[in-house]
């Protein structure tokens, strides 16, 4: 079920005080909203509010010995890049960048943040589907660069049924199938050259090493042959 409003300030701080009221979320229930005022994205950055793009979030009730919660990013882009692709057809040139980036030709089409409350994942999505920010730290994009984007209920649907699809598998076959899939549409080849920001300010540069599979965080091989694992941080 997708329930639209007109205006918000965030879909996700919507469902988390839902949550933390007792209300509950159905498993499969879409917040989506036509505007949002307050929305939010990785490190605490703001997120562009665009009309016509795609602003939502939905809950994940946690099982116990399940795949690590915060690699539920990696279902998120891939159900992105479903849906997208389903709206593309055979137009533009999609990739995933790590750690839950999806790219149509090489620009950033969309944003997710995932947050815990009450023993559920909150995963907040937005996709640039009218208009894309211009960012002066990297290259953005929106799926009207391209093709004319469907409506947004057309849309919602359709990521919410990628989703459902995607957070099953995971849930049934694990977290390295979903890597499998993420890597296998990435930017990331073993050996490519990589250099990363990480959160304290500080930079590194080195070669792509695969994701752990415990979780997924990247693996950057340095110049002395020695191994990073980077949970946080953007690259490029």
């Amino acid at each position: 079920m997708i329930h639209f409003v007109d205006e918000t300030g965030s879909t996700n701080a919507d469902l988390a005080a839902a949550l933390r009221g007792g209300e509950g979320w159905a498993g499969g229930r879409w917040l989506v909203a036509r505007r949002q005022t307050a929305g939010r994205g990785r490190q605490g950055r703001e997120w562009f509010d665009g009309a016509g793009n795609f602003m939502g979030s939905t809950a994940a009730l946690l099982g116990e010995g399940g795949p690590p919660p915060a690699s539920l990013s990696f279902v998120a882009a891939l159900a992105v890049q479903d849906a997208v692709a389903a709206a593309l057809g055979d137009d533009g040139d999609l990739a995933l960048k790590w750690p839950n980036d999806v790219l149509l030709d090489g620009g950033k089409l969309s944003g997710i943040l995932l947050e815990m409350v009450r023993g559920h994942i909150i995963v907040g999505i937005g996709v640039n589907l009218a208009r894309a920010p211009q960012l002066p730290d990297r290259k953005t994009a929106a799926l009207a660069d391209v093709v004319a984007p469907p409506p947004l209920e057309t849309f919602a649907a359709s990521l919410a049924f990628a989703f459902s699809r995607r957070l099953e598998a995971w849930r049934t076959y694990g977290l390295a199938a979903s890597l499998r899939a993420f890597l296998d549409r990435s930017i990331h080849a073993q050996g490519s050259p990589l250099t990363v920001h990480d959160t304290d300010g500080s930079v590194l540069s080195g070669t792509f090493a695969g994701l752990e599979e415990s979780d997924g965080a990247l693996r950057l091989r340095l110049a002395d042959g020695r191994e990073r694992v980077i949970r946080a941080g953007d690259i490029s």
